[in-house]
């Protein structure tokens, strides 16, 4: 069972993963997920692979959170796949290097749209 802080990280996280991520029903790149899907739209093992992650990422970092997991499970999401903004961007003054270490090490993930409308992770 999650504690009240890894359920706001997580929360967050996949907040950020939806709104971060397109569907690709375009030449264009499609449609932000959030637009046309929720977290009740993720396949269990795509939810079972972000909660692991988290929590992964939590009990490495833990003591580098000044108790932002919110705003941390944001930025982990962005950072880890490389978007304009994350830790290193000035938000976390002492700690926004080595947490962006810690999150790089996990690799990119990418969602996508299966064929029975569920959203899948790959790592990649």
């Amino acid at each position: 069972m999650l504690g009240a802080s890894d359920k706001a990280f997580l929360d967050q996280y996949i907040e950020t993963a939806l709104w971060s991520s397109n569907d690709e029903s375009d030449d264009q790149g499609g449609e932000p997920l959030d637009r046309n899907y929720t977290r009740d739209d993720l396949a269990p093992e795509t939810l079972d692979a972000m909660k692991a992650d988290c929590l992964a990422f939590v009990d490495l970092a833990d003591e580098l959170l000044d108790l932002e997991y919110s705003q941390a499970g944001h930025d982990f999401w962005l950072t880890r796949n490389g978007h304009g903004a994350g830790f290193w961007d000035g938000d976390w003054p002492e700690h926004g290097d080595k947490l962006t270490e810690i999150s790089k090490g996990f690799g990119e993930a990418n969602l996508y749209i299966g064929d029975d409308g569920l959203i899948y992770q790959f790592q990649g």
